[in-house]
C-alpha cells in the first residue's frame, strides 16, 4: 500500500516538474533576449548596447534585468552616449558562476566584460537598488576606469538592509535538494504567480508598475536560475557590503546620489549616510518618486546623466587649464 503511494507521489512530482520546465521554456520564447552576448570567466553575459559617445554603464537591481533600463538605454543613446546595460550574473539571460558571486566579484566580472567589449574610456556607472554598493566597489577596485557614479535608490549599507539579519526564503531556496525541488515545482504554480505580483507591487509602491511588468517578472524572474541568483544576492549583500562600505570614504570619484522621497525601503537613510562619508558627492531627494526609478522615471534618469556628464566635463576642462 505504502509502496503504491510513494510511486504515485513520485509520478505526481515528476509531472509537476515537467510542467514547470515547459513553462520556463515557454517564458523564454515569449520574452527572448534583446541584446548581445559576451563570455567572461567562462560565463555568457547578456547586454544591451546602443549609441556612440561617452560610455555609460547601467546596472539593474534585484528583480528583473537589463530590461529595467531598456527605455533609458534608448534615450541615453539619443543624447550622444554609448549606453550599455548588463544582465548581472544569473539574471535575465546571463549565466552565473557555480561558485559564490558577491557584489565585489560581480564588479570584477563586469569590469572584464566592459574591457572585452573594447571600452577603454573611463565609464560613468549608473546603479539601481542592490547594485549601489557594487558600483562603489567597482570604482574603488578600478579607479582609473571610472569617471563617476550615479546611484538610484541604492542599497549601500548592511544596516537597514531588508535582509540584514538573513532571509528565510533565500535560505530555503539555497538548501541542497529541497531548494531545487521547490523552485522546479512552485515557481510556475498559482503560488509563484501570486508571489510575483505581490513582490512587484510592493517594490513599486506607492507608484504603479508599467503595463506588463508583472507578467514579465513572472515569466523571467521566476525561473530557477534567475530566482536562485536573486536569493544568493540577498544573502551575500550584508557581509559583502559591510566590507565595501568601509572604503567609501576613500572614494575619489564624483558621486551623484539620487533617491525618491517616497522610497519605502530605507534608502533615504542610506543616501544621507553615504553623502556624509564621501569626499565628492551630491545628494538629490526626488519629489513624488519611489523606488523603481529606472522603470517609472526613465527621462529623469537620463536628464541627470546628461547634467552629471556636463559637470564632469567642466571639472576636467578646468583642471586641464590649471
Amino acid at each position: 500500500m505504502y509502496g503504491y503511494l510513494v510511486v504515485g507521489l513520485i509520478v505526481v512530482i515528476g509531472l509537476i516538474i515537467s510542467y514547470n520546465r515547459f513553462q520556463f521554456a515557454k517564458a523564454e520564447k515569449m520574452y527572448p533576449p534583446k541584446g548581445e552576448f559576451i563570455t567572461v570567466d567562462g560565463c555568457r553575459l547578456h547586454f544591451i548596447k546602443k549609441g556612440e559617445g561617452h560610455p555609460v554603464v547601467f546596472l539593474h537591481g534585484g528583480i528583473l534585468s537589463s530590461r529595467d533600463f531598456e527605455r533609458i538605454v534608448e534615450l541615453a543613446a539619443g543624447k550622444g552616449f554609448m549606453a550599455i546595460a548588463f544582465d548581472r550574473p544569473g539574471y535575465g539571460f546571463s549565466e552565473r558562476p557555480k561558485s559564490e558571486v558577491t557584489p565585489i566579484q560581480q564588479a570584477r566580472m563586469l569590469h572584464s566584460a566592459i574591457k572585452t567589449l573594447g571600452v577603454d574610456e573611463p565609464v560613468i556607472i549608473v546603479a539601481h537598488s542592490w547594485s549601489g554598493s557594487m558600483s562603489l566597489s567597482y570604482a574603488n577596485q578600478f579607479p582609473e576606469d571610472v569617471r563617476g557614479v550615479i546611484t538610484l535608490g541604492a542599497a549601500l549599507y548592511k544596516e537597514g538592509y531588508p535582509a540584514e539579519n538573513g532571509d528565510p526564503l533565500s535560505k530555503l531556496v539555497k538548501t541542497p535538494i529541497l531548494g531545487k525541488l521547490i523552485m522546479n515545482t512552485m515557481l510556475k504554480s498559482p503560488l509563484g504567480k501570486g508571489m510575483a505580483g505581490a513582490m512587484v507591487k510592493e517594490t513599486f509602491k506607492p507608484e504603479v508598475p508599467p503595463e506588463g511588468y508583472i507578467e514579465e517578472v513572472y515569466a523571467l524572474a521566476f525561473r530557477p536560475r534567475h530566482f536562485a541568483a536573486n536569493r544568493e544576492d540577498v544573502l551575500a549583500f550584508p557581509t559583502a557590503t559591510k566590507e565595501i562600505s568601509e572604503d567609501y570614504n576613500s572614494l575619489q570619484h564624483p558621486v551623484l546620489i539620487l533617491v525618491g522621497e517616497d522610497d519605502p525601503f530605507g534608502t533615504i537613510e542610506h543616501a544621507e549616510r553615504l553623502n556624509e562619508e564621501l569626499p565628492q558627492s551630491d545628494l538629490r531627494i526626488l519629489p513624488k518618486v519611489a523606488h523603481m526609478i529606472p522603470d517609472v522615471h526613465p527621462e529623469l534618469v537620463v536628464q541627470n546623466v546628461v547634467e552629471f556628464h556636463k559637470c564632469l566635463s567642466s571639472r576636467i576642462s578646468a583642471a586641464t587649464k590649471n
